[in-house]
């Protein structure tokens, strides 16, 4: 379904001459492609929805860390130009937790795994993985998951 959605969205972008956007959603398509032939190697049929997500995710966490270093570089430029993909692939995301949530989640997920220590990251975000791939930032949640356990 998602898969369809970016096809849409370039075809969207042709017909109103965004530039921005019909660069971004192609680079969206060649990455995913790239994810298809990976997966065919492996012996798997097409990207998942989840597997899509968190390239998206992925995409997106690229482009700040570029956008980043450009502004560190003094070019604020090319800076706006990777916020402006980040914006356009976070359109293909679902709603993102809100702290509240997030913190929620990670205590159902220590609860329904059984951590106890911080040796239980793993099975921690492993679950928030399974159950939130593409809503929740787990950059973000790894450290609240890691604070959690330390009984923070």
């Amino acid at each position: 379904m998602l898969r369809e959605r970016i096809t849409a969205e370039m075809k969207d972008a042709m017909k109103a001459g965004e530039k921005q956007k019909l660069s971004t959603v192609r680079m969206i398509q060649a990455a995913l492609k790239d994810k298809d032939i990976e997966a065919r190697g492996l012996g798997k049929s097409q990207t998942s929805d989840e597997d899509i997500l968190a390239l998206l995710q992925k995409m997106i966490k690229q482009r700040q860390e570029a956008a980043g270093v450009y502004e560190q570089g003094g070019r604020p430029e090319l800076a706006e130009t990777e916020r402006a993909e980040a914006q356009i692939i976070q359109t293909f995301l679902p709603q993102q937790l809100d702290e509240a949530e997030t913190k929620a989640a990670i205590a159902d997920a220590i609860a329904e795994t059984g951590a106890a220590s911080p040796k239980d990251m793993g099975k921690v975000i492993a679950a928030l993985k399974a159950k939130y791939t593409g809503r929740m930032d787990f950059g973000r949640a790894s450290g609240l998951v890691k604070d959690a356990l330390a009984g923070k």
